[in-house]
């Protein structure tokens, strides 16, 4: 499928930057791929727990600390904004003792799988949600492992 994608990641009050961004743009047009979806424009800003919450409290009305905030503007492409809180992905790395690159991953692909039509609000769509990122996150390791050259 070919594409005139826009995927961009920014940066904003957090000492971290992705390694091969490159890599996660085509990573996240595979997954688009895969449910036959285009990317249109598609923006990452990674930030603090704080950033976040303040994004949560002013225009959710949420007053929490949360991994992911996505904003979807179009269906088809796919456009929108999602924050992610490296904080959070952080503290969920060492809580359920996994790697923070696959940590991040799993709500990388959150976001646009949201995007895409997935829900998590009910425990069938929760499973659902779970299995996709899941699948992902093998198609990550096995990009990965395709541009190292193994």
């Amino acid at each position: 499928m070919e594409s005139s994608s826009d995927i961009s990641f920014y940066y904003d009050d957090v000492d971290f930057q992705l390694n091969d961004p490159q890599t996660y743009r085509r990573w996240l047009m595979e997954i688009a791929a895969l449910y036959n979806k285009e990317i249109g424009e598609l923006s990452y800003m990674f930030s603090s727990d704080e950033k976040v919450l303040e994004i949560n409290k002013t225009y959710l009305d949420h007053d929490y600390y949360t991994d992911i905030i996505s904003f979807p503007y179009e269906k088809q492409p796919i456009s929108g904004d999602i924050y992610i809180s490296i904080d959070r992905v952080k503290d969920n790395a060492e809580h359920y003792t996994i790697d923070f690159e696959l940590e991040l991953c799993r709500v990388i692909a959150h976001g646009l799988l949201h995007f895409i039509g997935f829900d998590d609000h009910e425990e069938e769509d929760i499973k659902a949600m779970r299995q996709a990122e899941e699948q992902a996150i093998e198609q990550y390791k096995i990009l990965g492992l395709t541009q190292k050259g193994i």
